[in-house]
């Protein structure tokens, strides 16, 4: 540690006070809050790397910029000295530290300047911290892509989904689309399907498991800390000791955080081994894909189908009332249903990845960091 030097964070960075932007006009310049994003502004309030912390809320949640930017005044935002300082390796430093112990808030947690400019940091010289920044920064950039790759991989399967079974311009007998071609209609009670066409209800072609769910609140003892994910109705809540279910499926919201507001089902795609509450419907394929399931939900309006009036409800009887249109020979989608649950099989294998290189980061972050592993023992990283 001979060669670490210890600083305030004042040396290492000036903290300055994000501004009001409701008199911004709408651009291309990234406006951040203490959630990331809200909205894109016609000018920056600064051009530099900077970090940005939360002046209050959430004050964990830092963000790295190297583009210009706006932030809003609950946010502050840095001016680096880069003499002292490589930014992206000081924004990795200030990941390690609990800046929730620096709260001066009561209600709503927050920062204050003053606090947060006596903070001491102990940090290598300018060639280490660029080569800690830039193994840490190689993971970070692979987990962004895999996560980008995925996000596409979903929009081809629903472009897709949505040509064949909205569209109707699924391949006719020539290969030419289907519907633009002439291809025969007929009514049907969601309006006008291909002739051959019928439809079917949600029970009709997949399975619910919701009878193998098991509230952790039942069980004799809590569950206790695990590696596998535990799900509620809208969203991963923690890591359990055992699990329920193993393969993929699809968990749709049964009450609570039921519809987004387009009417949309909240939905999940799981793989591998989880638990999951009695806040989310489990469903599998049955005659078809679990993908095509999953297409089919996020093209669905569930708005007549939700009761309640305090928490919104969506019963298995309404669940199942969800309809899709299939041909009676479901031969003629294997083609399209075989593309889909190979674009989802890379899906699951970028999910993987991503979630060993972050176990990676997380575990060589604090480690690098600390000065406990030294940049020359990294070898052979993704």
């Amino acid at each position: 540690m001979s060669e670490w030097k210890e600083y305030r964070l004042s040396d290492l960075m000036r903290i300055k006070y994000g501004k009001d932007h409701k008199h911004l006009l709408d651009g291309i310049i990234p406006l951040y809050g203490s959630g990331g994003i809200m909205r894109f502004v016609e000018k920056p309030l600064y051009e530099d790397e900077s970090i940005l912390i939360p002046r209050k809320g959430t004050l964990s949640n830092l963000f790295y910029l190297d583009r210009p930017f706006w932030s809003v005044d609950t946010m502050f935002y840095s001016v680096i000295n880069k003499t002292l300082v490589f930014p992206k390796y000081l924004f990795y430093h200030l990941k390690t530290l609990d800046l929730a112990s620096l709260n001066v808030g009561s209600a709503v947690p927050s920062l204050t300047t003053e606090v947060l400019n006596d903070v001491k940091v102990c940090i290598p010289d300018l060639p280490t911290q660029t080569a800690i920044a830039e193994i840490l920064s190689s993971l970070d950039d692979k987990i962004e892509l895999n996560n980008k790759i995925n996000q596409e991989l979903e929009d081809l399967a629903q472009t897709l989904f949505k040509r064949w079974f909205i569209d109707f311009e699924f391949p006719n007998e020539n290969g030419d689309p289907y519907k633009s071609s002439g291809g025969e209609m007929v009514d049907s009670e969601l309006g006008e399907i291909p002739k051959g066409w019928g439809v079917k209800r949600l029970n009709e072609v997949s399975y619910c498991f919701d009878n193998k769910r098991i509230p952790l609140s039942s069980m004799e003892r809590a569950r206790k800390k695990g590696e596998f994910p535990y799900y509620g109705a809208a969203s991963l809540m923690d890591f359990v000791d055992d699990y329920l279910f193993d393969g993929e499926f699809v968990l749709m919201g049964e009450d609570g955080s039921v519809m987004d507001s387009k009417g949309h089902p909240i939905l999940q795609y799981v793989f591998g081994k989880f638990w999951v509450n009695n806040h989310a419907h489990v469903l599998k394929g049955n005659k078809i894909s679990t993908e095509i399931i999953l297409c089919l939900l996020r093209n669905s309006n569930i708005s007549d189908l939700v009761t309640g009036a305090v928490q919104p409800k969506l019963n298995q009887g309404n669940m199942n009332k969800i309809s899709i249109p299939l041909p009676q020979d479901l031969s003629i989608i294997r083609p399209v249903e075989y593309v889909i649950s190979c674009h989802y099989d890379l899906f699951r294998q970028n999910v993987s990845e991503t979630k060993e290189l972050t176990t990676l980061r997380d575990i060589l972050l604090p480690k690098l960091i600390s000065g406990e592993l030294a940049v020359s023992q990294i070898q052979n990283l993704p």
